[in-house]
């Protein structure tokens, strides 16, 4: 197995790797989107227009299935956003990695003495993985998920947000806020334990050498599923949790 390069920043520990996938799916995701628009057209649409109208309207059926159809078109963006960066970051570390190997310390890197000891001397830096398989990155995620939801229920929603938190009755407080507390731990633990076990089979799987590839293709083949169904599974969550705190149940029925 390999460690990551891990640099130290009063008492703040800077995954570089992390950092770096980060950053380079920030940029296949603009440049994903900036292609899709760039010639656009009605008659003759390109194949790379009509893909991402594909993934338009399945995020818009995807959160017109969660509130009021005119209310989607607002939250239509935040949904492709989250959608394609998911993803994308998912199946960032499936190609190929980056792995040297170090038989020095080196502070910079957070190579010590005690790590090159714990691997007998020759230790193996990755610095190439899916975001999402960093706790950091999910829980990141998570939680400015749940500010948004929080922030649009107070702000939309007040009187009927804050009753929620009594209901049926008074006494089950403790509960409902137990509940909401609960909402940033499992989007953030079910995304990052799904890619990072992922991550760690396929390592396990190259230790097999020629007679792991047949295992590894398969492996990778399940785990462009997996990376879609977690990346759905974030984004339809949190069009349930907005529309739970911003839609009066009541309001919801006379739309319908």
């Amino acid at each position: 197995m390999h460690e990551f390069p891990v640099w130290d920043v009063g008492g703040f520990r800077i995954d570089f790797s992390t950092w770096g996938t980060i950053i380079v799916t920030m940029i296949i995701t603009f440049v994903l989107a900036r292609l899709a628009v760039r010639n656009l057209s009605v008659e003759n649409p390109s194949k790379m227009q009509n893909f991402m109208e594909w993934i338009i309207e399945f995020v818009h059926n995807t959160v017109a299935s969660t509130m009021p159809l005119e209310k989607v078109k607002r939250y239509l963006s935040l949904g492709l956003t989250l959608i394609l960066f998911i993803f994308i970051s998912n199946l960032l570390g499936l190609p190929f990695g980056v792995v040297f190997e170090y038989s020095e310390p080196n502070a910079f890197l957070g190579i010590t003495n005690d790590l090159l000891d714990k691997y007998h001397g020759h230790v193996h830096i990755a610095f190439w993985k899916s975001p999402t398989a960093d706790l950091s990155v999910t829980a990141g995620l998570a939680i400015v998920v749940i500010f948004l939801v929080h922030y649009l229920g107070m702000k939309e929603n007040r009187k009927h947000y804050l009753k929620h938190y009594f209901e049926p009755f008074p006494i089950f407080f403790p509960l409902n806020l137990i509940k909401e507390i609960s909402k940033p731990l499992t989007l953030a633990l079910r995304l990052y334990a799904n890619i990072f076990a992922g991550e760690v089979l396929i390592a396990t799987i190259l230790m097999l050498g020629l007679w792991g590839l047949p295992f590894l293709a398969a492996w990778q083949a399940f785990s462009i599923f997996v990376g879609g169904i977690q990346a759905f599974l974030f984004t339809i969550l949190t069009m349930v949790y907005i529309s739970q705190a911003t839609i009066h149940h009541h309001d919801e029925e006379e739309a319908h």
